[in-house]
């Protein structure tokens, strides 16, 4: 087995707040790998910035100067906990390393979010990310990018369907319309089209990724828990668990749909003739891999996907940097052979 040879892998980046930066961490250990070649990503909300950091970095310096863009990016998020936007649960989420879990301010800030849009509360749209987006990314360059094929997700408002962004459309509005919780944010608009957080409907979107990907070997950065042993009986753990099961189920049926068309092309072979669709041909060679941290992140809790303090997402970057170094130990031989994430469990 040639374990020396380059393989092309797409990525599938998921959201999830400060916790991003656990994928922040995977990305800068696959990036000092140079047997890997990343192809093609799609991401959504943190996953969609992260992507746009390291694509950029790539344009303008290769694989070093994407990995010290994106350590610049995650450290001017940290340093922004000061300077927060008028939301006080936006504020929040820049308060650094201050858990205010169970406290009655706690308490207050979750019930002023949902009791007043972000129309009444940040009537001027003030918004730190998108500043330090537009200000960390080149987006000129971004959308001129050969190097890897991009793809960002966001929810329309009006329509409820997802909106794939193309990369000869993205832009710091892209972005934000793809991170865009609208308790927290005002909605983004793009060419006359409202747009919210992409997580609700592809967290992240895996058909486009495959379908247009030059790569069959898939690898999926999940930052959101899927199991849980233990039940939720407070209030505040099963708020947490809800938006642990929102923010994955179109991820999850995502994987059954591909699980269900593998099954189909295995049992009938592949649609032939004028009509046949390139996605069942893609979808048929394709090759799932999944990097997680489900037993380190799990007990972090929902909460701590607002702490942007440096220690903080500096230990994240860790734990994503030891997985993707446990995942290529174990895996990267399989890269071009096998799938080492199983499809067939999702068909329930």
């Amino acid at each position: 087995m040639d374990h020396h040879r380059t393989k092309q892998v797409g990525l599938a980046l998921q959201g999830g707040g400060a916790h991003g930066a656990f994928t922040w961490g995977v990305l800068d250990r696959l990036l000092e790998d140079e047997r890997i070649e990343v192809a093609a990503i799609s991401g959504t909300s943190a996953g969609a910035m992260n992507a746009v950091v390291l694509a950029d970095g790539l344009v303008a310096g290769g694989r070093d100067a994407a990995r010290e863009a994106l350590r610049r990016f995650w450290s001017r998020v940290s340093n922004a906990a000061g300077n927060a936007a008028l939301r006080p649960d936006a504020m929040a989420a820049f308060l650094g390393g201050w858990s205010i879990d169970g406290s009655p301010l706690r308490c207050y800030l979750d019930w002023i979010s949902r009791s007043l849009s972000p129309n009444l509360f940040n009537p001027l749209d003030l918004n730190p990310l998108r500043d330090i987006v537009a200000a960390e990314v080149d987006f000129g360059r971004v959308r001129a990018c050969d190097k890897v094929r991009l793809f960002v997700s966001a929810t329309n408002v009006r329509t409820g369907q997802l909106k794939e962004f193309r990369q000869a459309e993205l832009s710091p509005d892209v972005v934000m319309a793809s991170a865009c919780l609208p308790m927290v944010f005002r909605t983004v608009e793009i060419g006359g089209e409202a747009y919210w957080d992409g997580g609700y409907l592809g967290n992240p979107s895996l058909l486009t990724l495959v379908a247009e990907s030059a790569a069959h070997d898939i690898v999926l950065v999940q930052i959101n828990p899927t199991w849980h042993e233990a039940l939720p009986t407070t209030p505040q753990h099963i708020l947490d668990r809800l938006d642990e099961i929102i923010f994955n189920s179109s991820l999850l049926k995502d994987l059954r749909a591909l699980a269900l068309i593998q099954q189909l092309v295995r049992q009938e072979g592949e649609p032939r003739g004028p009509g046949r669709l390139p996605l069942y041909a893609q979808i048929a060679q394709l090759r799932m891999h999944r990097i997680d941290a489900e037993t380190r992140l799990e007990a972090l809790g929902v909460d701590s996907k607002t702490n942007t303090s440096w220690p903080f997402l500096t230990r994240l970057h860790r734990i994503g940097h030891q997985a993707a170094q446990d995942w290529l130990d174990a895996n990267f031989g399989h890269l071009g052979r096998r799938s080492t994430l199983a499809l067939k469990p999702f068909l329930g």
